[in-house]
């Protein structure tokens, strides 16, 4: 009773299984390996953590929720003249059961598991108190669906299924207790007896609802971000890049706003990463990731476009302006020092394509500017090529001239 709206949706599983998969790392070979079974492990050791922290969650609306139930009970108890027996049961199930739950879970190899059971003893008590209560009308409809909506709440699969045979059990020794007693009518006291547990569990639900949402709510922008960023370089993921590419080019053959798309690609990455292992060349790309993000503006949409490729695509902004945010850009990459590699150089090639009628998709666009970026790869790296207006405009720009 009172448990609903405990938290974050459970499910019965295993500790290991909560969290879910591995995340992918932007890593390769065996540091990737290492990287995702460190990920995984804090993942689970997150999970059963959370799980653990269930029975304390869960203690507070037990509390409260027994505590409703042991005036309603309370209530019909005085009516009936109640023995000293029944009104101990009542003590122990409505006032120290809470304490017990909460002890036995924490006491438990397995809190979450052994929670899960003291959920359906609730349903068990909630039944007992029904054949007790010679099947007082109000009192027993309430104790039945509070219990029952509780278990729903929870998400845990078929816990709500697994609680009526508990329950139906509980009414059978309850009834047995009294004689099979059946006093059906509900006075006025009971009633106003019940009203706090009807009024107050229901309200309680509600603010504990709304938590949730607001919660869940928060996870879900979380997530969006983070689903939008690349881990490694803290760039737009491609998706999420090309999303925004397209939009700008849409706009430009709509209004005839300028855009210019750039493609940077580092020169020798390979080799750097096989000659110095994969930290250095994490350190490479973010470090190339950097340098593009110091230069950029707000509005601009720069990406991780591939491995070792990136894209910046620059609204409102002509190939000229481009070219002079590239040089910038190259500049920065060339001062780069590697903490692990540092006699190593690093440089950048970069294509850069004005986005004009020929561009039809953004497929195209890229084609276009990928294109300007392998003549600056032929031409020997570290160096910018432009193609603007439907024109090869040979700005290239060799490491002695920029």
């Amino acid at each position: 009773m009172g448990v609903a709206c405990l938290g974050p949706r459970l499910r019965i599983s295993s500790p290991a299984t909560v969290g879910g998969g591995p995340t992918p790392l932007p890593h390769t070979g065996g540091t990737r390996v290492q990287s995702t079974t460190a990920a995984t492990s804090g993942r689970t050791q997150d999970a059963t953590a959370g799980l653990d922290r269930l029975p304390g969650r869960i203690f507070r609306f037990r509390l409260l929720g027994m505590g409703l139930a042991a005036i309603c009970i309370g209530g019909v108890l005085l009516e009936n003249g109640a023995s000293t027996a029944t009104w101990l049961m009542w003590a122990l199930t409505c006032l120290a059961w809470p304490h017990l739950a909460l002890l036995r879970a924490r006491q438990s190899a397995s809190p979450y598991r052994a929670e899960v059971h003291n959920l359906l003893l609730d349903s068990a008590i909630a039944g007992l108190w029904v054949g007790l209560m010679q099947f007082n009308l109000l009192p027993s409809v309430l104790l039945f669906t509070l219990v029952t909506v509780d278990k729903i709440s929870t998400a845990i699969p078929r816990l709500w299924l697994w609680s009526l045979p508990t329950f139906a059990i509980g009414v059978a020794i309850g009834a047995v207790s009294t004689g099979f007693a059946f006093q059906p009518h509900t006075s006025t006291v009971v009633l106003l007896a019940s009203l706090p547990m009807l009024l107050i569990h229901t309200i309680a639900v509600s603010i504990g609802s709304n938590r949730l949402v607001s919660k869940v709510q928060e996870k879900n922008q979380l997530l969006d971000r983070i689903s939008r960023i690349d881990l490694l370089t803290g760039m737009h993921v491609r998706r999420h890049w090309q999303r925004l590419a397209a939009q700008t080019l849409q706009r430009h053959h709509a209004d005839g706003e300028p855009a210019t798309l750039m493609m940077l690609d580092v020169d020798h990455f390979k080799i750097a990463n096989d000659r110095h292992g994969h930290a250095v060349g994490d350190e490479v790309l973010r470090a190339v990731a950097g340098a593009i993000r110091t230069h950029v503006r707000d509005d601009d949409n720069a990406g991780r476009y591939g491995g070792d490729e990136f894209g910046v695509v620059l609204p409102a902004t002509r190939a000229g302006a481009a070219k002079a945010l590239a040089d910038d850009i190259l500049r920065e990459v060339r001062a780069i020092v590697l903490s692990g590699a540092p006699q190593s150089q690093v440089t950048i090639s970069i294509g850069i394509a004005e986005a004009d009628r020929r561009h039809a998709t953004l497929e195209q666009w890229i084609e276009t500017a990928d294109a300007a970026l392998y003549r600056a790869k032929r031409a020997g790296r570290d160096r910018i090529e432009a193609i603007a207006d439907g024109r090869d405009q040979d700005q290239a720009q060799g490491a002695s001239t920029s």
